[in-house]
């Protein structure tokens, strides 16, 4: 079995399509862990995948490339807080629609759940946070972090929302991941909220062709109200925003015309 095939056999598997992410960087890492994991060749690590869950969940786990922490470049989520959240609630009032999209083991929806409570009673606020990944929504669930992903984290936050577990470890408070909804999303593929007044996407397109993100950067404007916000991160940049109805408005802040 060549590449092409299984590229098409992990399509009918796990509804995850190659063909959106940058061929040479996908296939070096899937190369790398067919050997780590010691099978010959495509066809044999597909048949793996049908018959070993351990080996299915680390390969979905493995090509979603999660990299997270709490509040990632602090600076933009400085702009968050003095500029877009009260611009937001101007508009919409306290009882915002956000969707944390690729939201990995949680950190982004959780960040957001903190700083929200800065504004409104966290009784008022709701996030959805999808993932392609069931492994990394588990993680986010159990809402337990090790220091280095809680670094850029304010000190006020983690010492009201946060118990500290082992010298490396902290578990979240309930109370904050009683305002995160988790579910099981795949941005290629499945139908996008709408009505939102704020999508958070950071650092996660990158992986995509030019081609898929174009038609992710459109549904996500589709499923924004007007004059509402799209937060992208900081290894991204949205070249062609104008065509697809979006207002550069902050660095890695657009906003739908």
């Amino acid at each position: 079995m060549d590449y092409e095939g299984f590229k098409a056999g992990v399509l009918k598997l796990t509804h995850i399509d190659l063909n959106a992410y940058k061929e040479k960087q996908m296939k070096r890492r899937i190369d790398s862990l067919i050997a780590k994991e010691k099978y010959t060749g495509y066809d044999t690590y597909l048949e793996g995948l049908k018959k070993d869950t351990r080996l299915f969940n680390d390969f979905v786990n493995y090509l979603t490339i999660n990299v997270s922490e709490f509040y990632r470049n602090p600076d933009q989520w400085k702009i968050l807080e003095n500029e877009i959240i009260p611009d937001l609630i101007n508009k919409s009032g306290k009882h915002l629609n956000i969707w944390s999209a690729a939201c990995s083991t949680g950190d982004e929806p959780y960040s957001l759940v903190m700083l929200l409570s800065k504004f409104m009673p966290l009784s008022d606020i709701k996030i959805t946070a999808t993932d392609i990944d069931n492994q990394v929504i588990e993680q986010a669930k159990a809402g337990i972090y090790g220091v280095n992903s809680l670094k850029g984290l304010p000190k006020e936050f983690l010492d009201k929302y946060f118990t500290k577990i082992t010298d490396k470890s902290y578990a979240i408070s309930d109370e904050i991941k009683k305002r995160v909804e988790f579910k099981k999303h795949n941005l290629l593929l499945d139908p996008y909220p709408k009505n939102l007044d704020m999508i958070v996407c950071r650092n996660v397109l990158i992986y995509f062709t030019d081609e898929a993100k174009h038609d992710i950067y459109k549904k996500f404007n589709d499923s924004l109200k007007s004059e509402r916000y799209l937060f992208i991160g900081s290894t991204e940049q949205i070249m062609e925003y104008k065509e697809l109805n979006y207002t550069s408005c902050k660095t890695f802040f657009y906003k739908k015309n």
